[in-house]
């Protein structure tokens, strides 16, 4: 590279050489070496070196002061801030300097003085940028954009390949090529640039425009009108309440229940109980209707109890569950055989006790007659029932209104193999409160509407038997299920 211009072809090559020094360069000496930045210190024309202080290796400073190069290892030389020996500051330039591998010969011409390198750039440019500093960025390995002049656009520098460090510290200097440090100092003043902010004027303005769309909207038709804005924190939805009583008896009972979702669930008297039973009959809910919903929702129950499908697989044929159930002469003896031929058919060992009768209600010889089909067992004894636990015990030994039988004694000796089998107990529709319970159950099963049952029948079972809501309403209930999506829902007193 020459150059014409007039201080250039006074130099000297000591001269030359002392033009370099302070100025701040990048030499690439390759992918093994690296890249170093720093501070020109010397540079010897004579033995092809040129030594930085204060040097940072691939943006790491070096732990010793000075690093000297000789021309055979460098690969490129950038320019990064020049320091003019003569007083004068030069602009930089954007071009690499190139060094050749080997050879010696055209070192001096790559080494020549900062103003014969930039005085192209120079001529082109006409630019003169005044309070060069001597500090370069670390974090970026790049020249400072503060440096330039203030109309310089950014200029785009020549990419030399040799490897992918070139081409990455190029892209880098392109994007993070400005003085990002320079504000870095002063604090940043919030209240200041709070107060340039009138929120009170911009709100008014956006008031205003709101109004005047509004207005449009209004002298425009029907079908161009805009539905009303709503702020984020607004319910477009109405919602009701949650109305938690939805079932309103006449006569309270005593106690009141919920249910999980916390619906009241009150409940009634045997008498309206009863009459609640006979309008559904007359409407087509028969008893045998009854017992069928009942034994369904009762052998749903217990097999839940004996473990589900945990227990109840096509793989688990060796340890079949074993159910007893103690049945009276009655409409809740009656229940207590649907539910048994439910469970027979679920592959559960079934055993029914019932005493050998004079006579019995039709509906439990119609249950007798049926379960007579299945596989289950049917005993007439005490002493015929398992003397070992049983996985489940259903008690259906109670009547709301036969209350005698409890005075006979094969109505007792149930009773004490009951409470001496270590088997937990169901109780199905037993009676209110002071009538029997004296098998003690763990869990017990209501029908249609709860009784005021006593404390000592376990947790309360509500299931659905199917009854209408108009029959309710017929009966002075106002009723809404509580059931949802199940027949068989657990209550909580109230």
């Amino acid at each position: 590279m020459t150059c014409s211009c007039s201080p250039c072809l006074d130099s000297s090559p000591d001269s030359m050489a002392a033009d370099w020094l302070g100025s701040l360069v990048s030499i690439n000496c390759g992918e093994t070496l690296g890249v170093y930045q720093g501070e020109v210190s010397s540079v010897d024309q004579s033995s092809q070196t040129i030594s930085l202080k204060q040097p940072f290796h691939n943006g790491v400073k070096c732990p010793v002061p000075e690093v000297t190069f000789s021309a055979v290892d460098i690969k490129e030389l950038k320019v990064l801030d020049i320091v003019s020996g003569r007083g004068g500051v030069v602009p930089k330039s954007s071009d690499p300097v190139s060094v050749p591998h080997r050879g010696h010969h055209k070192t001096q011409d790559r080494l020549a003085s900062p103003q014969q390198q930039c005085s192209k750039s120079y001529g082109d440019k006409h630019l003169e940028v005044p309070g060069q500093s001597k500090g370069f960025r670390r974090r970026h390995n790049s020249w400072s954009s503060s440096s330039r002049g203030a109309n310089q656009v950014t200029p785009k520098k020549s990419v030399v390949k040799n490897g992918g460090g070139g081409q990455r510290q190029h892209r880098d200097d392109e994007c993070f090529g400005d003085n990002m440090d320079d504000g870095l100092d002063t604090d940043f003043d919030f209240e200041g640039n709070l107060a340039l902010f009138d929120k009170a004027a911009v709100f008014s303005q956006i008031a205003g425009s709101d109004r005047r769309g509004n207005g449009a909207r209004s002298r425009g038709t029907p079908q161009e009108q805009q539905p009303s804005q709503y702020r984020h924190d607004k319910n477009i939805l109405e919602t009701k309440p949650v109305v938690y009583r939805q079932i309103v008896v006449p006569q309270p009972g005593a106690k009141e229940y919920c249910t999980d979702s916390g619906l009241v669930v009150p409940s009634i008297s045997y008498e309206l109980h009863k009459r609640l039973l006979s309008v559904a009959e007359r409407y087509g809910l028969s008893l045998e209707r009854r017992l069928e919903m009942t034994g369904v929702c009762a052998s749903q129950m217990a097999l839940t109890l004996l473990g589900g499908p945990n227990r109840l697989t096509p793989k688990n044929v060796h340890q079949r569950p074993t159910v007893a159930l103690l049945c009276g002469p009655h409409v809740q003896g009656a229940q207590g055989i649907s539910c048994a031929r439910h469970l027979a058919n679920h592959e559960v060992e079934v055993i029914i006790f019932l005493p050998d009768f004079v006579k019995v209600l039709d509906a439990v010889s119609s249950e007798i007659t049926l379960y007579t089909k299945t596989e289950g067992k049917q005993v007439s004894s005490v002493e015929e029932l398992p003397d070992s636990p049983v996985d489940l015990i259903i008690t259906c030994l109670d009547c709301h209104e036969d209350t005698f039988l409890m005075d006979q004694p094969w109505y007792q000796t149930a009773v004490d193999w009951a409470n001496q089998n270590r088997a937990p107990v169901l109780s199905l529709d037993p009676p209110v409160s002071g009538q029997g319970h004296a098998v003690e159950a763990k869990w017990t099963l209501s029908l249609g509407l709860p009784l005021p049952l006593s404390e000592g029948v376990g947790r309360v079972y509500l299931c659905d038997i199917g009854v209408p809501r108009q029959v309710f309403q017929e009966v002075g209930i106002k009723y809404h299920s509580p059931f949802g999506c199940k027949f068989v829902v657990p209550l909580h007193s109230a």
